[in-house]
């Protein structure tokens, strides 16, 4: 394998932007299509079920993408510093999306007539979305 020259390293943040938007994006569309699936052919709850699920996957990874890109900024604004300061912010949707993903499923389990399955489902719209992507990306944009 060829390394990577520097033009190519210089197209990169702009390129790992645009598959972060086409996953964000395909997220919720391939949660929906399934949640409109679902209440088609089993129950409305569970089509509930499965558009919470994408929609806390969704939130999971933008709160991640946003601390990852603002650590990234404090980390190349305070290259040298011995001890780099980063906002409490950044800590708080780092750390705030396994909290709000723990209380919905908590309420879901307990509180809710929603199956929790279809939660579950529904947060795997995330991981769906990224290898429809990746596999765009390879078969598709890469020629």
């Amino acid at each position: 394998m060829d390394p990577i020259t520097t033009s190519q390293a210089a197209e990169l943040p702009r390129g790992l932007h645009r598959f972060e938007r086409r996953v964000e994006v395909a997220t919720l569309v391939i949660g929906g299509v399934a949640a409109a699936i679902t209440a088609g052919m089993h129950s409305l709850t569970a089509c509930a079920g499965l558009a919470l699920g994408t929609l806390l996957a969704w939130v999971n990874f933008r709160w991640l993408e946003q601390a990852g890109s603002a650590l990234a900024r404090v980390a190349k604004a305070q290259q040298g510093a011995e001890r780099p300061v980063i906002p409490q912010i950044t800590w708080l949707k780092f750390f705030a999306r396994y909290a709000l993903m723990a209380l919905a499923l908590y309420v879901t389990v307990t509180r809710s007539p929603i199956p929790p399955v279809s939660v579950v489902c529904g947060l795997l719209a995330l991981g769906a979305a990224a290898i429809a992507v990746g596999l765009y990306e390879v078969l598709v944009e890469a020629r």
